[in-house]
């Protein structure tokens, strides 16, 4: 029986921790810098990045039901098909992109004046995701280049990508916020100028990256493939149920924030900043979980599904030996933690008890999302789906009845984070346990 020792995953998963971690410091940026501009920036920053990443959530769903496919396809060994998959997965994408962007433009100013109750934070929102939503453009196309380095195990490619497009981020976002090198001063706008253009960076080198270093014509990248309908149905067969899976999500994220800032703007400041100190511990726990789903597939695709579970067991066993050191500093340290982003006491008071709350919350964080991406690894993808419904049910009904209805302060609000992940978890487990995903064929 094929297995999977640490070291292996390790070094599928390492670099997809890399890239991801790198990603992330691309909205940490924004928040350490406009937490320098002020609460409502700071704030309005972060219901604007939710929005825009709610509906890239659309074009990376579908990205990760290619993603299963051309790691099934690489576990058969029939390597020239993920070429028609990427191109035919490209197209859809650049095609959703433009819908996307449209609608973005015509409808989001009046959902957001709609739905935030602060007038500035609202106007703040609109200035920024004016200027992000352009990037559906190169990120919907960037995603596929990661579905196909994911899908084929090569995924060291993604730290540098992301190691460039976070230094140009960085580098746009201070000549763009602050108004250096002649220019002026665009305060929150240019954040969303500085993360647009870094995601142009990020998927020119992709291009220049596989044409120059990546054997393309093994997998039949090398020419584009005469469109095939069926093709095109049977990849959205898989993606369509991962497309709406993190559509969902993030929207209930936004759900979150948006009821959050209901309780006023320190509050909504204070939960950007904890949404920022959490990413790190989140991405890695979605990078091993990402190498979960991708391992899944490929055994399947070798016909080694009895090596499914021990496989899991490790990549979990991982996640907590990789988080424990950095969630004890963070439990340890909240202060130094907390004014990376702000050096307001005001907001470090504030953000001490929610910060605790969600140290807590990895130790069924982890197991949760690691067997989550494990059913969709599988190809039951509709499955999965059900599963994020029904824990994302639970998770709304807590935050309107915690927020809304008992008014309750800020820590007892991200206990949301547990209730999603111990329902998440429970429904999963049991099912990669003794569900009939042995036999899927895609």
């Amino acid at each position: 029986m094929k297995t999977y020792s640490y070291s292996q995953i390790w070094r599928i998963a390492y670099p997809i921790l890399i890239s991801m971690l790198m990603e992330q410091l691309v909205g940490m940026t924004d928040a350490a810098f406009l937490g320098r501009v002020g609460e409502i920036e700071l704030g309005a920053s972060a219901l604007g990045g939710i929005f825009y990443i709610a509906v890239f959530m659309l074009g990376l769903g579908f990205s990760i039901g290619a993603q299963i496919l051309i790691g099934r396809r690489n576990g058969e060994g029939n390597y020239l098909s993920i070429g028609n998959i990427f191109y035919h997965s490209v197209a859809f994408l650049l095609i959703t992109a433009t819908v996307l962007f449209i609608l973005a433009r015509l409808f989001a100013p009046m959902i957001l004046n709609a739905i935030i109750a602060s007038p500035a934070v609202a106007t703040a929102a609109n200035d920024y995701l004016h200027w992000r939503v352009p990037g559906f453009f190169f990120a919907f196309v960037t995603v596929m280049f990661r579905a196909f380095y994911v899908g084929t195990t090569n995924t060291r490619t993604l730290t540098l990508n992301s190691m460039t497009m976070v230094l140009c981020n960085v580098i746009f976002n201070y000549v763009l916020i602050f108004g250096k090198l002649g220019l002026p001063a665009f305060g929150i706008a240019g954040a969303a100028m500085g993360s647009t253009l870094a995601e142009g960076v990020s998927l020119l080198f992709f291009i220049i990256y596989t044409r120059l270093r990546i054997d393309y014509r093994k997998y039949g990248l090398h020419q584009l493939p005469h469109f095939r309908l069926n093709l095109l149905g049977n990849i959205l067969g898989m993606s369509l149920w991962t497309m709406l899976q993190n559509f969902l999500s993030l929207a209930t994220w936004f759900l979150f924030f948006l009821s959050v800032e209901h309780l006023g703007e320190r509050d909504l400041a204070v939960t950007n900043i904890i949404r920022n100190i959490s990413s790190f511990s989140f991405m890695t726990v979605i990078a091993l979980a990402s190498t979960a789903s991708t391992l899944v597939s490929n055994l399947m695709g070798q016909r080694e599904v009895e090596a499914v579970p021990g496989m899991l067991r490790r990549t979990v066993f991982m996640g907590y030996v990789i988080l424990t050191p950095l969630l004890l500093f963070e439990l340890l340290f909240p202060e130094t933690v907390l004014g990376i982003f702000t050096n307001e006491t005001a907001l470090i008071d504030a953000g001490r008890a929610p910060l605790y709350v969600l140290v807590s919350s990895y130790l069924i964080t982890i197991p949760g999302q690691i067997y989550f991406h494990a059913v969709s690894g599988t190809g039951n993808t509709r499955t999965a789906l059900a599963f994020e419904l029904a824990a994302l049910a639970i998770y709304t009904v807590f935050v309107v009845v915690v927020i809304f209805h008992l008014k309750a302060p800020l820590y007892v609000c991200w206990l949301s984070e547990h209730i999603y992940a111990v329902f998440a978890f429970l429904f999963t487990w049991q099912y990669m346990r003794r569900g009939n995903w042995r036999n899927k064929q895609i």
